[in-house]
């Protein structure tokens, strides 16, 4: 088979030259110096860091709970009157959050205070006001989450008062 001059950029072009390909033709048509200096390369983006207060620090080990920051539900007689579904041992399994308890961003939570008990998942600042009784769902066993919820509910996220958004 013959080869023929063939002037399109077909299977018969040579893949490499003399000239040192693409890259030494572009040397030789541009300043490669004045192109260096001249494109941006500034210093990366400035500004304040507010994934601290978005989401504290946790423990190596991961986050830890609540547990210390709470309440056993047996303890508030008003509970024993909402939740009367449940058995004393349950509510003492139950814990209630102390008011000014910061939520963990993106924490399972349900107000017992709520009469649909919607369970929510928490942004990032909110705390436990004397208006509720949160109960965290990683504080919870399965089975007794579930019946205070019910089974398979949909979680929402909860946005803190002025913040929803207009439909």
């Amino acid at each position: 088979m013959s080869r023929r001059h063939d002037p399109s950029p077909g299977d018969a072009r040579e893949p490499f030259s003399d000239q040192g390909g693409p890259a030494g033709k572009h040397a030789r048509t541009h300043d490669l110096r004045r192109e260096a200096l001249s494109n941006a390369k500034g210093p990366g983006p400035e500004g304040e860091d507010y994934s601290a207060d978005l989401a504290p620090s946790t423990p190596a080990d991961g986050p830890s709970g609540h547990v210390d920051e709470s309440r056993p539900a047996a303890d508030d007689k008003l509970l024993h009157e909402r939740l009367d579904e449940l058995r004393g041992d349950e509510l003492a399994r139950l814990s209630v959050l102390e008011t000014g308890v910061r939520l963990e961003q993106g924490g399972i939570y349900v107000d017992l205070d709520d009469r649909q008990r919607q369970p929510f998942k928490a942004v990032g600042g909110q705390e436990a006001g004397p208006e509720h009784r949160y109960v965290a769902k990683r504080d919870t066993d399965h089975e007794l989450w579930n019946r205070l919820v019910g089974q398979g509910r949909e979680v929402q996220v909860e946005r803190p008062a002025g913040t929803e958004a207009n439909e």
